[in-house]
């Protein structure tokens, strides 16, 4: 073989070999992708198989309950170590009573647990899935946002309470707005003429309204 042949040669194996080692890299990779797709799926239909696992099992909890006596009913629980677990799918049953556990199966569990747990408030949303023609997850989380309405506040009660570090309490006056400012300027002379603190002043002065509401205390008028 030439020099100019063998050199072709080589450069043909070589292309070869880069050629296989792209292919066979193409292969890995793409297996790789199909798996991971594979996985998913396989995944996303293990928790829809635990969903409608979860609430086939409510539904045959709750129909042992009609069935058998209260006491039979109580045997099988213990026998199966069920006993007080059987409360929140009796709740699931309850909720999804006109539903079948297939038509539930894209939800995923933990909703179907926080829906049962809470059946009134969203007795709404679960009645709006019988108009779904499919059930996801999406579109049940979508019906509790659109329930989620703001609550009006409350109009806070006016405090004058106050707490300490230790638990106690002390009442605290708000600050007294006036356009002739009459009260903080009389207490402010009451203060600097008497030498009394501003709490003391005020205590005397809620003792004798509360005194004078009581009757404890009569306005004299001066005589002309």
């Amino acid at each position: 073989m030439t020099p100019l042949k063998s050199a072709i040669a080589v450069q043909s194996d070589e292309q070869a070999i880069a050629k296989s080692d792209f292919e066979q890299q193409y292969i890995e990779e793409r297996a790789t992708a199909i798996k991971s797709i594979v996985d998913d799926s396989i995944s996303f239909q293990m928790l829809a198989d635990a969903t409608e696992t979860i609430v086939h099992h409510a539904f045959w909890i709750a129909k042992q309950k009609q069935r058998h006596s209260l006491k039979e009913y109580k045997r099988l629980l213990i026998a199966q170590g069920w006993k007080g677990e059987e409360k929140r799918y009796l709740k699931i049953a309850a909720a999804f009573q006109k539903f079948s556990p297939q038509e539930l199966a894209q939800i995923e569990p933990s909703t179907v647990y926080q829906l049962a747990q809470n059946s009134e408030k969203y007795k709404q949303v679960i009645d709006r899935l019988l108009d779904l023609t499919a059930i996801t997850q999406e579109a049940v989380r979508s019906l509790m946002r659109e329930q989620r309405t703001p609550k009006a506040r409350k109009p806070e009660k006016p405090s004058i309470w106050r707490r300490t570090k230790n638990g106690g309490r002390y009442c605290q006056i708000p600050p007294i707005h006036e356009t002739d400012e009459q009260t903080g300027t009389t207490l402010q002379k009451m203060i600097d003429e008497e030498g009394l603190s501003a709490q003391h002043i005020v205590a005397e002065a809620v003792a004798l309204r509360q005194a004078y509401k009581e009757g404890r205390l009569a306005l004299v008028e001066k005589a002309t």
